[in-house]
């Protein structure tokens, strides 16, 4: 229950974050957001404020913001069409009634003729008495058709509307909240816990490795390897990592004098990939200041964004095979080993969660929020939009193999820890 608990509140953090972006920069280009939504299917929640519906739904693994003009949602009036229009203290169509028989006195009742509810706003069409009319539509007026409302949306309210650069950060939002997001959990990691002090300080030698046959001993402090000066930690262990079953020289510091030494890592390999290890454990120190604080959290958002593209890069390269890959049973997973090792623990996952949704987001396929940016750098180029229906269609095939590609990682997730 606790690992239910911990993945529901992160993974909703991190989703309700990355369309808070989306939200927001829509907001502010004066597009309207039909919809704020965390998870996917039915309803379990749903608040309306305004022009947006808010909801929360059963699945979840995501959520959106649905934006008028994005998805085909204006409202298209044929002749012939009989519509019950409802008129506000401006003498405006305030409401419009579709396929629904009214006994209201005061709903008009028009056979359409034509009718613009985007751009000029207006419907003319024949009234009861056979004459032909036309009346002005509110900017706000409402659709009801079979029990759903529908805010109309004026050319100027929709996503397509706008100014290219507008489109393009209103979807760039998205991953960017979720890089802002995981700054501000390491920067509360900082605040709270206080910065590692990242020193290259052997707390633990094993016995019977590599570390231990070549004389390393607690308390060494590291200076170089293979000639490759040390400062961190990290750098130390990156180093070892990278040099799997090769010759090592090392220097460390040791009652104040260098001592030199040679070992060979051993050969660990996880995910297909081969890693060094020589044996020794690392006890970290921590230290609180908030000047450090900010420093560990801008640094440790750009080390992670670094270290996810290179491992991106090493999928493609085929250094990692897509059985490497986890979908959501795989966080899952992790989420309950980080969880038992603590708070603190589980908010630096979700620190690295956000940066991975972030990254993954920003991939130029189909469907994603990178494939959209794509599209809009191809429209910049040819200095028009791609069609809309060949656009959709790209990002349909693109849903589909996505679909199949997590059917495909949920399978290698359930294979691997469970069976």
């Amino acid at each position: 229950m606790e690992t239910v608990i911990a993945f529901i509140i992160i993974f909703g953090s991190l989703v309700f974050f990355h369309e808070l972006g989306h939200f927001l920069f829509a907001k502010k280009a004066g597009i309207m957001v039909r919809e704020f939504a965390i998870g996917f299917g039915p309803k379990i929640l749903a608040i309306r404020k305004k022009e947006t519906l808010y909801t929360i739904r059963i699945l979840p693994l995501g959520g959106y913001v649905r934006m008028a003009g994005e998805d085909f949602d204006t409202v298209e009036l044929l002749p012939g069409y009989r519509v019950g229009l409802e008129l506000n203290e401006l003498d405006k169509i305030g409401k419009i009634y579709l396929n629904k028989e009214i006994s209201n006195p005061n709903i008009l009742f028009l056979e359409t003729e034509t009718a613009d509810l985007s751009k000029e706003l207006f419907i003319e069409g024949y009234d009861e008495d056979g004459e032909l009319v036309r009346y002005e539509v509110s900017r706000d007026a409402i659709i009801y058709e079979k029990g759903q409302e529908t805010l109309i949306a004026p050319e100027d309210r929709q996503f397509d509307s706008k100014p290219l650069g507008s489109r393009i950060m209103t979807i760039f939002a998205g991953p960017l909240f979720n890089f802002i997001l995981a700054f501000f959990i390491f920067l509360a990691l900082g605040l709270i816990n206080g910065v590692p002090k990242n020193e290259p300080i052997i707390d633990e030698v094993i016995a019977d490795s590599p570390a231990y046959a070549a004389g390393m001993e607690a308390g060494d402090y590291i200076k170089e390897v293979d000639g490759t000066p040390v400062d961190k930690w990290t750098e130390f262990t990156e180093i070892i990592q990278n040099k799997p079953g090769e010759n090592v020289q090392m220097k460390v510091e040791r009652a104040g004098e260098l001592v030199t030494m040679t070992m060979i890592p051993s050969v660990v390999e996880d995910s297909g990939k081969k890693f060094g290890q020589i044996g020794v454990k690392y006890k970290p120190e921590f230290e609180k200041s908030p000047v450090k604080a900010l420093k560990y959290g801008a640094t440790e958002t750009v080390t992670w964004i670094q270290r996810i593209f290179g491992l991106l890069g090493d999928l493609v390269t085929g250094k990692f095979s897509i059985d490497a890959l986890s979908g959501p049973v795989g966080i899952y997973k992790a989420t309950g080993d980080m969880a038992q090792h603590g708070v603190f623990t589980l908010m630096n996952w979700a620190a690295i969660l956000s940066i991975n949704l972030g990254i993954m987001n920003l991939l130029p396929l189909p469907a994603l929020d990178g494939g959209r940016l794509l599209f809009f750098l191809f429209e910049g180029l040819r200095g028009k939009p791609i069609d809309k229906q060949k656009e959709g269609m790209v990002h349909f095939v693109g849903i589909m193999l996505l679909m199949v590609l997590m059917l495909v990682v949920t399978w290698n997730d359930i294979q691997r820890f469970f069976f």
